[in-house]
């Protein structure tokens, strides 16, 4: 998303928030909601679909500029991971 390094800056800038350049967990992620095992991915692909639905409001939903969105998860230890891009 941005150059080696400038990550700090874009979180500083409130670039990672609703309305930023590049939004990330508006949902507070896993933290907010806890890790239900076997449901995590499953409640990722829900919060993306709702966003490129445009169904969320308030400060919940991401201003999109391009309709892709991102999930990334890691099972047990890491031996297991995916990535997942939906696009409307």
């Amino acid at each position: 998303f941005v150059k080696k390094g400038e990550g700090p800056k874009l979180i500083a800038e409130g670039q990672t928030y609703a309305g930023g350049k590049v939004a990330v967990n508006i949902d507070g992620g896993l933290k907010a909601k806890g890790h239900p095992l076997g449901a995590t991915g499953l409640g990722m692909i829900y919060e993306l679909t709702k966003q490129l639905r445009e169904e969320r409001s308030g400060p919940r939903q991401a201003p999109l500029k391009k309709y892709i969105a991102l999930a990334h998860n890691v099972a047990g230890v890491g031996h297991v991971s995916y990535v997942v891009v939906l696009r409307r």
